[in-house]
């Protein structure tokens, strides 16, 4: 049986915040890195992959950190590639006509099952995460990279769309958290992205993609 979670739909607003915290480069960076990457483009996830995650947590206590807040990096803006990475309203003003032009009504996204990154190409290992298709993120990402720049080992052919559920500890907790789990798919349409700031882990901008 197929979950389908209700599409997302928000008009554009900006979220401000007060306090800075501590994040890791899937959405947030470790303590005490200065970021070259503080603003994503992310896809907001529906109630019913919460639901799943939420389920799995008391199997994820083993982790050195579970992720609370849950979100879908589709592109990564960082400074060493272009100089607006850093300024929200630039990027959104670039942002807006970008997915007009490539983004037709929203994103069709789909989770599929359960996996792990070994060794991640940022932060600590092992990562455990939910696995996303959807040829109309990818698609997406690849325009974004031709226009912000590709982050090394992580963007562009390297890129695996995923919701990162838990990191930190023992391989072998991964594997056993992974294998015969099975999941029922969820899929969902997003019709807006959020400029995700990964000071305050929390969207500081959303973009209706209709």
């Amino acid at each position: 049986m197929i979950s389908r979670a209700r599409p997302i739909t928000v008009t554009a607003t900006w979220v401000t915040s007060r306090r800075p915290l501590a994040h890791s480069l899937d959405g947030f960076l470790p303590t005490g890195t200065t970021p070259s990457t503080v603003f994503s483009l992310n896809v907001p996830v529906p109630g019913e992959l919460k639901r799943v995650a939420s389920e799995l947590h008391p199997a994820l206590t083993r982790f050195e950190r579970i992720r609370e807040r849950h979100t879908l990096v589709a592109k990564r803006f960082d400074t060493s590639l272009d100089d607006d990475a850093d300024s929200l309203p630039r990027l959104r003003e670039r942002l807006r006509p970008s997915l007009r032009r490539h983004v037709s009504g929203g994103l069709d996204l789909r989770v599929t099952g359960l996996d792990y990154f070994e060794t991640p190409a940022r932060g600590t290992g092992p990562v455990v995460y939910l696995t996303v298709e959807s040829p109309d993120l990818h698609r997406l990402h690849r325009r974004l990279c031709e226009s912000f720049g590709t982050v090394a080992g992580i963007e562009g052919d390297d890129y695996v769309p995923h919701v990162t559920l838990a990191r930190g500890g023992r391989i072998d907790d991964a594997r056993e958290v992974v294998a015969g789990r099975g999941l029922e798919p969820i899929e969902w349409t997003a019709t807006e992205l959020h400029v995700w700031d990964s000071r305050y882990r929390e969207a500081a901008a959303r973009i209706p993609l209709r």
